[in-house]
């Protein structure tokens, strides 16, 4: 096999670009041929190419959360070898591999003739797998509260579904239809991961695509090792905290530098608690670090798990940052994950104060609908997160209205709603006021405001509705977040951060987002 140091530089950049596109093209097959809004049009979905050993060599620009978690996903099917041409493997299980219960992961071994020459996996959000509450996103004590738990299983074998496991994932969804339809467009999505990559094969042979996978992780590992040598050696310690209890859960994190090494400890974190979902699996902790560092490095830097092997952790065990079953960890994906990413930026801006921004809006806002539509006869549930403000940086404002960080996705077009859904959104604009102030002010949060045709149960996850978004260098925090039930009478009732309501026709919930921290001093009129 040829060394992976023996690649030239334009055989390396091709190899990337030529990984990448197979997963920019699987991501593409997927968000237009899936059926829910969530992953058509909001594009909560990632897509993925292994090596043979199960480490990532290639991703697509999709969500961070999931991109560096998945290898831990292909790593825990390998328990399912000896493979065949043609097996897709699948689990959603958080402590097997998956992140929380919505999210999905299908996982094609690919082959060139009997050859396992690598994977194609992708991960996407179902509106709905079952739980106490439409939407899979409800305010839990325990996981089975939140859907149906699916370890590592063959959903297809030798190219044959597995009939009886895919009716049980559909039977188990509010919306049977919309989950088969998104679950099929993943299986499409991994097969033609795998064609694409049975092609690159035969362009390069087996052994010259194996060369490129090791050329590439060994590039990976060394950028990134460039970039934190350009941080000054130290440590660098940082709090946040989740809006559970009077106090608040800490997350606490003390970040070494040490030559080419960064060492995330997170000794001093508050444990892992029975009262929210708010409970990250290890994987989401170490995939919003990777992120982290990962902004700091250049837009040409290869995204491969080579990127990691400079990166050490620890995490106590039982804590909010790795928590073990049967904890309930749907808000510690989509929420937890957030506020780890400001806790790692807030200790790099210590080291790198030039580089970093201030806070941005720190949650995915999401909310969950879920209810009969009497008009079309069927049962739904709809999921979403909303865009917040982002946080200022050294070089300029915040952007307004934009989702941030762990979440990459898109805006929910509104005209999209009432085509699919027993719901409407009557409101939707940018808060004004809500970027924190500074030289470089925040970005502004949004309102989104739904009014129900019927009636339907709505599940808030949110956060920074208490501890707002810090600026940096002097510049302000933005605004808390705020949930509003609006009764058809007109009487309203604060929802807090997390919420549970039944609503009837005519009533409405209103979501207004936090805005981002400001960096610098305001100026002086």
């Amino acid at each position: 096999m040829t060394a992976p140091r023996a690649l030239g530089a334009a055989d390396l950049a091709i190899a990337d670009a030529t990984l990448a596109s197979v997963a920019e093209e699987m991501g593409e097959a997927l968000g237009r041929t899936a059926y829910s809004p969530n992953i058509k049009e909001r594009r909560d979905f990632s897509c993925a190419i292994f090596d043979p050993r199960g480490q990532m060599v290639a991703q697509a620009a999709h969500m961070p959360v999931h991109l560096g978690a998945m290898p831990t996903a292909v790593r825990q099917v390998m328990e399912l070898a000896p493979f065949a041409p043609g097996d897709v493997l699948a689990l959603n299980d958080p402590f097997r591999g998956g992140t929380h219960l919505p999210d999905l992961t299908t996982v094609a071994p690919v082959f060139a003739g009997e050859e396992l020459i690598g994977f194609a996996a992708t991960r996407a959000h179902h509106a709905d797998i079952g739980g106490m509450a439409p939407g899979s996103m409800p305010v839990a004590r325990e996981l089975l509260q939140e859907g149906l738990v699916i370890p590592p299983i063959r959903l297809v074998e030798r190219g044959r579904m597995n009939d009886a496991a895919f009716a049980l994932i559909v039977r188990n969804s509010r919306a049977p239809d919309e989950r088969r339809g998104d679950l099929r467009a993943q299986l499409a999505s991994t097969a033609l991961g795998a064609r694409r990559l049975v092609a690159i094969a035969e362009r390069f042979g087996i052994d010259g695509l194996r060369a490129r996978y090791e050329a590439l992780l060994a590039h990976g590992e060394r950028v990134v090792r460039a970039v934190i040598a350009g941080i000054p050696d130290g440590r660098y310690a940082f709090e946040d905290r989740m809006e559970v209890g009077p106090d608040g859960l800490a997350i606490r994190l003390a970040l070494t530098i040490a030559g080419e090494e960064a060492h995330f400890d997170f000794t001093g974190t508050d444990p892992e608690t029975a009262e929210a979902s708010v409970n990250a699996v290890a994987a989401v902790t170490q995939s919003a670090c990777y992120y982290t560092l990962r902004c700091l490095a250049g837009s040409d830097t290869p995204t491969n798990e080579g990127c990691y092997r400079p990166i050490r952790f620890t995490l106590p065990a039982r804590s909010v940052v790795a928590a073990g079953p049967p904890r309930a960890v749907s808000a510690g994906n989509v929420e937890t994950s957030q506020r780890i990413t400001d806790v790692a930026l807030g200790a790099l801006a210590q080291a790198v104060p030039d580089r970093v921004p201030a806070a941005s809006s720190g949650t995915m806002n999401n909310i969950t609908i879920g209810g009969f539509d009497e008009a079309r006869e069927r049962a739904y549930a709809y999921y979403e997160t909303i865009a917040g403000g982002a946080g200022a940086g050294p070089r300029r404002a915040g952007r307004s209205g934009v989702h941030t960080h762990m979440t990459n996705t898109m805006n929910t077009p509104v005209e999209a709603l009432p085509l699919a859904y027993a719901f409407t959104v009557e409101r939707y604009e940018l808060r004004e006021g809500t970027g924190g102030a500074g030289g470089h002010p925040g970005g502004e949060g949004v309102i989104r405001e739904y009014r129900f045709d019927g009636e339907a149960t709505v599940s808030l996850v949110t956060e920074r509705r208490r501890f707002r978004p810090w600026g940096l260098a002097g510049g302000g925090p933005g605004a808390p977040g705020r949930n509003t039930l609006i009764r058809r009478d007109g009487t309203t009732e604060d929802l807090g951060a997390r919420a549970q309501v039944d609503v009837r026709a005519g009533d409405r919930v209103r979501v207004e987002t936090p805005g981002g921290g400001g960096w610098g001093a305001p100026a002086v009129p």
